[in-house]
């Protein structure tokens, strides 16, 4: 297993481009995501020192629609918006692996942590290369299977079924319920906890890790 964090220059024409250079010592934090088509809907987080200034550019942009503030603060916002900018997810389902949120945005560039097998490293680095996409691998560790054998979200999504008894017989708590607990939609949460279990079954039958 390989544990690795990638920095990755954002198309410049993507609506969080534009904001996170607008505003380049804000942190966007994309916390969960849909996409339906031509549209995402999208759950996000700033921090920021100018959440006034963050908000009025997001409802400015030609990008983002139906923008509503959950959660303001001096220092943070939390919203949610629906946004015609896809390109993220045709990226991410073109390198061959899930999002795995929360995915941080800073300056024009996004970082997230993958952890897989040795084949989803390489067909994700492939990928960028062949893309010609801007990136940096700012960390990159081999671990033996057990120290990792999941992805921290999935750990999360896990240790909260477990918590909440969505694993009882019968469930304790519903989907719907589970995702709520750790903050992310429906769908996101299934095709976490889906994956998760796949990996455990493959490890535990096989010594092999689901691809």
């Amino acid at each position: 297993m390989i544990d690795a964090r990638f920095r990755i220059r954002l198309p410049p024409d993507l609506y969080i481009a534009d904001l996170s250079e607008a505003f380049p010592d804000a942190t966007f934090r994309l916390l969960s995501g849909v996409r339906s088509g031509a549209t995402a809907k999208e759950l996000g987080e700033v921090l920021t020192p100018a959440p006034g200034s963050v908000a009025a550019a997001f409802r400015e942009h030609d990008a983002v629609d139906a923008y509503e503030v959950l959660e303001r603060t001096d220092d943070r916002l939390l919203t949610t918006y629906e946004t015609t900018d896809v390109d993220l997810y045709a990226f991410v389902e073109a390198g061959g692996f899930p999002p795995e949120f929360p995915i941080e945005v800073r300056n024009g560039f996004y970082e997230f942590d993958l952890t897989g097998t040795r084949e989803e490293f390489d067909q994700l680095r492939e990928t960028l290369e062949t893309s010609g996409t801007e990136y940096e691998l700012l960390s990159k560790v081999n671990k033996k299977r057990a120290d990792r054998l999941l992805t921290r979200r999935q750990e999360e999504l896990l240790a909260a079924g477990l918590r909440e008894g969505y694993f009882e017989v019968p469930r304790g708590c519903t989907l719907a319920d589970l995702a709520d607990a750790v903050g992310v939609d429906k769908s996101t949460a299934s095709g976490i906890v889906r994956r998760a279990q796949a990996r455990l079954i493959a490890w535990y039958l096989t010594d092999v890790t689901a691809e």
